[in-house]
């Protein structure tokens, strides 16, 4: 496995492991969390009255993944190019089957108002103009594999598949930051590297799409990496839970995300299991910064009892993906290859 593809697949199965430890602690508070699981430092089945996915084995996927891969195949389908049409009826689809499979764990506000509107006619640029949360970051990294981080190429590839749904600058601002990272990664940055082209890539996204009030993502970044270096857990948690936020907004969780990176990068299992005890949307922190510690480290760094319990309860297959992803970013065209190269 060459280098480039140990990294790739571990930005896919960062993204998988952090997405499972955070499954059964989504949506509750921190304390919460502490009564009903104490410290997260494995995977858990989730308690039978989580609010989203109620009982569900240790080591299942959620929405984030999930939505990932099915990007991921349509990207591969496609050779890199995928319809906005065609994508928001495979989202249509997804949730489809997740209701007849008796599962909470449904299309987020924002993607769920685009899709509709979109059913209504409304055009894909004008159907994702209200959203601001963290849809299309939380899926986004398999567009990072598909393309090297040429910002401009990069940025047109991550706009045009979340432009559906998320076609604002702080939509598109997140999901640059997670994709500029895991891309910079996957082409052998370090982690001070792949963090600095998260904040450079979400000054650039911010400024494609619809304009919405909230704060900038890059500048959060930047200040949250400047804050949480060095902090001891705790404080590190109290400053995640309750300045930087962990919710479905774009300007708080992908920010939760890089300052987690930032501050545990070192001890990537460990970053991730503290994002599964912050509360909020654990789910989406843990698996975004999952994608990009692993893009930076390598699958390795993960414990391997651990990432093949997520492979095995969730049927995945994560090393081919990877490379049909990679064979994509080899295109002479990488990140702009095939796509509509549309302003916004």
């Amino acid at each position: 496995m060459s280098d480039r593809h140990g990294r790739a697949l571990g930005a896919l199965t960062g993204l998988a492991l952090g997405d499972a430890l955070g499954m059964p602690t989504q949506s509750m508070s921190r304390e919460e969390i502490a009564r009903r699981y104490g410290r997260v430092t494995t995977l858990l089945p989730a308690v039978a009255d989580q609010p989203i996915a109620p009982g569900m084995p240790a080591g299942s996927v959620t929405d984030d993944t999930e939505q990932a891969l099915l990007l991921a195949r349509l990207l591969v389908d496609g050779g890199g190019r995928v319809e906005p049409e065609v994508f928001a009826k495979a989202l249509v689809d997804w949730e489809a089957d997740m209701i007849r499979r008796g599962s909470a764990d449904l299309l987020g506000p924002s993607t769920k108002r685009a899709l509709e509107a979109l059913q209504a006619g409304v055009s894909a640029d004008e159907a994702g103009r209200w959203g601001t949360t963290n849809g299309a970051a939380m899926r986004v990294t398999p567009i990072a594999i598909a393309s090297r981080p040429d910002r401009a190429a990069l940025l047109d590839a991550v706009a045009d598949t979340s432009r559906v749904t998320h076609n604002t600058g702080l939509g598109l601002a997140g999901a640059a930051a997670i994709a500029g990272a895991v891309s910079a990664g996957i082409e052998g940055a370090d982690l001070g590297e792949a963090l600095d082209e998260a904040e450079q890539a979400a000054a650039a996204g911010a400024r494609r799409g619809h304009w919405s009030a909230g704060g900038d993502i890059a500048t959060r970044i930047r200040w949250a990496r400047g804050w949480v270096r060095g902090l001891g857990r705790a404080e590190l948690a109290d400053v995640l839970c309750e300045v930087i936020g962990t919710s479905v907004a774009a300007q708080e969780s992908v920010v939760a995300a890089v300052a987690l990176a930032d501050a545990l990068g070192g001890e990537p299992f460990e970053a991730l299991t503290l994002a599964a005890e912050i509360g909020g949307d654990t789910d989406t922190v843990a698996a975004m910064c999952g994608a990009i510690l692993g893009a930076v480290h390598g699958a390795a760094v993960f414990p391997a009892e651990l990432t093949e319990q997520v492979r095995q309860v969730n049927r995945l297959e994560l090393e081919p993906l990877a490379t049909a992803l990679l064979a994509l970013r080899e295109l002479p065209e990488p990140g702009g290859r095939h796509v509509h190269h549309t302003q916004h």
